[in-house]
């Protein structure tokens, strides 16, 4: 028998989950924590209601009753049922994520799935994916909102990257590395700062700085608009000490 259409704006399926917290009835974990005041553990779930006949069974693909597919895809250890989106089971994330896996590597150190162009060419930071979004503070690792990897091995929402960027943001909110390649925007920096010479008696006042993106200690030459690292030429830096003004004294007219 055909499964009716049914589901909820987060899952296409056709039965309802019973909470092992409340015993309570739900499309799926997120609709259910979404009208509670707690969490609902998806991997404790032993029964479901088939939306096409309200049969009450295990947990399962097809309903035993009427032989309706609770979804196209379905894993039995997280009780995932959804229209097909290649997903696939990942034992060491201990979740399901959308696929295809062939496109996709588990970093044993990361402790995630990565795209598989990332494979050796990222920074690994242990467990990053086991901590909150910097930015929204939401879980990332059983978000179902994608994650962007930063050049400095942290993680980000895909979504809260975005946004970052349209905000004009441009650095990791945990360790302001510059999230991206900034080369243009420092020329443009530069090109800025030599258009706009400071007045007589700051042209010669440097500053000693830290820069966020190489990590170089620098004394440099003060401006208002940027202080620029000579080690990498970032302009990703912060002030360390306080103003060195020299003096210089012209000979009489």
């Amino acid at each position: 028998m055909a499964a009716t259409t049914t589901g909820c704006e987060h899952y296409v399926r056709h039965c309802l989950l019973k909470a092992p917290c409340c015993g309570k009835f739900y499309v799926c974990r997120l609709c259910h924590d979404a009208e509670e005041n707690h969490k609902m553990d998806r991997f404790e779930v032993k029964e479901v209601k088939c939306a096409v006949c309200n049969a009450v069974q295990e947990s399962q693909h097809a309903c035993v009753a009427c032989g309706a597919t609770f979804g196209e895809y379905y894993c039995d250890i997280c009780h995932l049922f959804d229209k097909d989106k290649a997903q696939y089971h990942c034992q060491p994330c201990g979740i399901c994520r959308i696929g295809p896996k062939e496109k996709y590597f588990h970093c044993l150190k990361c402790n995630l799935c990565l795209a598989s162009d990332l494979q050796g060419n990222h920074k690994c930071v242990e467990n990053v994916s086991r901590q909150n979004c910097p930015v929204c503070m939401e879980d990332i690792h059983t978000s179902r909102i994608g994650a962007h990897v930063l050049p400095c091995g942290h993680l980000l929402h895909k979504t809260c990257f975005e946004d970052m960027c349209k905000r004009g943001a441009y650095r990791c909110p945990l360790c302001m590395q510059s999230v991206g390649n900034m080369e243009e925007f420092w020329e443009m920096r530069d090109i800025e700062i030599s258009q706009t010479p400071m007045p007589l008696e700051y042209q010669h006042t440097t500053v000693k700085i830290l820069c966020n993106d190489c990590q170089a200690h620098c004394v440099v030459r003060f401006h208002v608009l940027g202080l620029k690292c000579s080690s990498c030429g970032s302009y990703n830096t912060v002030q360390e000490g306080g103003y060195k003004i020299t003096l210089v004294v012209t000979g009489e007219v």
